[in-house]
């Protein structure tokens, strides 16, 4: 095989994961949007999920372990395994966030979520078609979203209005950085992937990955320029 060929064959492999991967986000994102709509218009599942302190956290837990558990096994699985505990994760987030549209506007809600596309969008294209190297930049946004998480504990006991808009802006920045990398590092391990097996799992697990960078980022955006009912 000339090198000529090898190339084509190595950009067909990389569009055809890159595609696999943004489908199934979108598939997330609607099974999330789905559910989210579904319960804020049941009253019995919201107090179900809400009325009991317990069955929130229940469902926290569960989405940390499907998250990890996903990720850490992912070579482990089938494909069709895999695809399964991501539409359960995304079917998961859906209840936990359905409290979003109760608490902000449907109209601010939709304009956030256009926001949050545009820029993760923009930040994608970054990602891939720039030839700088955004390892660094994307390990630099994982110790700064630690600093957020460990901020925003911090918060719950000093509850600082200041604070609390300099962790927002802070993770807005941190999503916003992460996906650029993200979507390099899913471009670069699509061109190392060998074998429909792989493909279809490399696809579900930058699915995932792409899926919690928008999520994120649309939750810190919300935060910005959400209206309260």
């Amino acid at each position: 095989m000339s090198y000529a060929e090898i190339y084509t064959d190595v950009a067909a492999r990389q569009r055809t994961i890159v595609n696999q991967v943004y489908t199934w986000m979108a598939v997330g994102l609607l099974v999330t949007a789905g559910v989210a709509v579904f319960t804020s218009n049941t009253p019995a599942l919201l107090e179900l999920i809400y009325g009991n302190g317990w069955t929130y956290l229940v469902l926290i837990l569960a989405e940390l372990g499907l998250v990890v558990g996903l990720s850490a096994a992912i070579n482990r699985l089938s494909q069709t395994a895999a695809t399964a505990l991501f539409l359960a994760y995304s079917a998961l987030n859906g209840l936990t966030l359905s409290a979003v549209l109760l608490y902000y506007t449907s109209s601010s809600v939709g304009t956030t979520f256009v926001v949050a596309a545009a820029m993760f969008g923009s930040m994608s294209v970054v990602g891939f078609l720039t030839k700088r190297d955004l390892t660094g930049l994307g390990n630099l946004m994982i110790m700064l979203l630690i600093g957020v998480i460990v901020g925003s504990i911090i918060n719950i006991f000093l509850a600082s209005s200041g604070f609390y808009w300099l962790l927002t802006f802070a993770g807005v920045i941190i999503f916003t950085g992460l996906t650029a990398a993200d979507a390099q590092k899913i471009k670069r391990l699509s061109a190392q992937a060998d074998g429909s097996a792989n493909v279809g799992k490399l696809a579900i697990l930058g699915a995932l990955t792409l899926y919690l960078d928008f999520i994120n980022l649309f939750l810190f955006l919300l935060r910005i320029f959400g209206r309260r009912n």
